[in-house]
């Protein structure tokens, strides 16, 4: 309700806090919103995609914190549970406890595994092609969730490389922007001809790294997280291929 009535007053006073932010002062000033003011249009619009880029970024590394939080959580209850109902030989309770750890990396492969080997068991192929098509089907689910896992992050390396560039060309309007005061006012001198100019070269340098450093660190970290998940993925697969294997010989000799 809190929360309700704060959105609310907020909207009721958007065109006020608008006409505040957007008016004319002829005052140099160096806080944010005095930075603001002195910028022309081409320099604001940097700010608005920097700050549309960080907000993107932002979400990216939310969304893939929760993502893989989620994955390492439901994969370490789910790795003695699976590996318990495989030794028994229970394929049946192997894919309910797959099932019930859908975030789970490795889950998501183990099912496709099982679900193929079942499925081909109950067929009338010979034991090699059972195996070669559970191994294609873990090959797929591997590819599958290794996408998955990616989703964003290139998004993230090309904020992160690009970001610096965006706030450069903020930057030239900026000093460009300075030289043409000082050109316009020839007789006058002081910080107040150039503020303006300098003031959108130093928010947008400035801008520009403080979106693109977060994105480069986060991107380089989630890809570890990543390459981390592909080797447990790798290993699930080939302790579950040694399970089909000995579980085919086992039924040959029956």
């Amino acid at each position: 309700m809190l929360v309700a009535n704060l959105a609310a007053l907020l909207w009721a006073k958007t065109h006020l806090f608008a006409a505040w932010l957007f008016q004319d002062e002829g005052t140099v000033g160096w806080d944010p919103i005095s930075l603001w003011r002195q910028m022309n249009w081409p320099a604001r619009t940097v700010v608005i995609i920097l700050f549309i880029m960080s907000a993107w970024s932002i979400g990216v590394m939310i969304d893939r914190w929760i993502a893989f939080s989620a994955a390492r959580k439901q994969s370490r209850q789910f790795a003695p549970a699976v590996a318990g109902a495989l030794r028994e030989g229970k394929l049946d309770e192997a894919i309910r406890v797959a099932e019930r750890n859908k975030k789970s990396h490795l889950a998501k492969v183990v099912t496709a595994g099982l679900q193929e080997f079942k499925a081909h068991g109950e067929s009338s192929e010979i034991p090699g092609e059972q195996i070669e098509a559970s191994k294609r089907a873990l090959e797929r689910a591997e590819a599958i969730v290794h996408a998955e896992l990616k989703r964003g992050l290139g998004g993230l390396a090309t904020i992160g490389s690009t970001a610096p560039f965006v706030g450069l060309f903020g930057t030239v309007i900026g000093i460009l922007n300075a030289f043409r005061k000082m050109s316009e006012n020839k007789g006058a001198t002081g910080i107040g001809v150039v503020a303006g100019g300098i003031s959108e070269a130093l928010v947008t340098t400035a801008l520009g790294l403080f979106v693109a450093i977060p994105a480069v660190m986060m991107f380089n970290y989630f890809t570890g997280k990543v390459e981390a998940f592909d080797v447990e993925m790798d290993n699930s697969s080939s302790e579950l291929v040694d399970y089909f294997l000995k579980r085919t010989s086992l039924t040959a000799r029956r």
